[in-house]
C-alpha cells in the first residue's frame, strides 16, 4: 500500500505513536482502577503494573534502541523481537507472581496477556505479527468487559490503528491480519471463558 498524501502519512503516523501497546495498557489499567478502585486500592493493584511490567518494558526497549540492538521503538525487525517478547513474558509472570502473593488472586487480565504474547512470540518464529493490532484488540476485549461501548470503539480503532502499520509501511497486511487473528483467539477465550467463570 503506497500512500503519497503527507496528511494520511502524518495522521497515521500520530495515531500509531500514540496508541502503541504500552499506552493502550496503560489507559485500560487507568479507566478500570478509576472505575473499581478507591485511590488506595488502585495503588495498590495499578503501580504494581507500572512499576513490573510498563516503565521495565519501557526501558527495555529505550535500552536496546540506545545500543543498537533494536532498530527502532517499534522494534520492526522480526528477530529482534524474540528478546522484547521473552522480556515482557518474563516481567508478566514477575507481575503475577508478585500480585498473587500480594492479592491472593489470580489477575486474569496479565494472564491472558501472557498467553497472548506467548502466541505472538510463537508466531514471530514464522511471521512478524503486528503487536499494535493484537495488543489494541486485546485492550478492545478488555473494555468491552467492563463497558461494551469503549470496547466496540477500541475495536475499530484497531483495525485504523491496524491499517496506519501498513500504510507506515511497519508490516504487510498478511502481518497485521495475523495479530489480529492472535488477538481475537486469546480475546475470545477471555471473554467466553474467564468472565463466565470469574465473575
Amino acid at each position: 500500500m503506497e500512500i503519497k498524501n503527507p496528511i494520511v502519512f502524518n495522521f497515521s503516523k500520530v495515531i500509531s505513536n500514540f496508541f502503541n501497546p504500552l499506552v493502550s495498557l496503560v489507559i485500560y489499567f487507568f479507566y478500570y482502577s478509576y472505575r473499581n478502585y478507591t485511590w488506595e486500592q488502585a495503588s495498590k493493584k495499578f503501580f504494581p503494573i507500572l512499576l513490573l511490567l510498563i516503565i521495565p518494558t519501557a526501558l527495555w526497549i529505550y535500552r536496546n534502541v540506545k545500543n543498537g540492538n533494536y532498530t527502532n521503538m517499534d522494534v520492526s525487525n522480526r528477530k529482534q523481537r524474540h528478546s522484547l517478547y521473552i522480556f515482557i513474558i518474563i516481567a508478566t509472570v514477575v507481575f503475577l507472581g508478585v500480585d498473587f502473593y500480594l492479592h491472593k488472586e489470580m489477575d486474569w487480565t496479565v494472564f491472558m496477556l501472557c498467553i497472548l504474547l506467548i502466541l505472538m512470540q510463537v508466531s514471530n518464529f514464522f511471521i512478524k505479527s503486528s503487536m499494535h493490532t493484537s495488543l489494541n484488540i486485546y485492550v478492545a476485549a478488555l473494555f468491552f468487559a467492563i463497558e461494551p461501548i469503549i470496547g466496540m470503539f477500541w475495536f475499530l480503532l484497531s483495525i485504523v490503528i491496524g491499517v496506519t502499520r501498513v500504510i507506515l509501511k511497519r508490516h504487510t497486511p498478511k502481518e497485521v491480519f495475523s495479530g489480529a487473528g492472535i488477538a481475537i483467539f486469546v480475546s475470545l477465550i477471555y471473554l467466553i471463558l474467564v468472565k463466565a467463570i470469574i465473575f
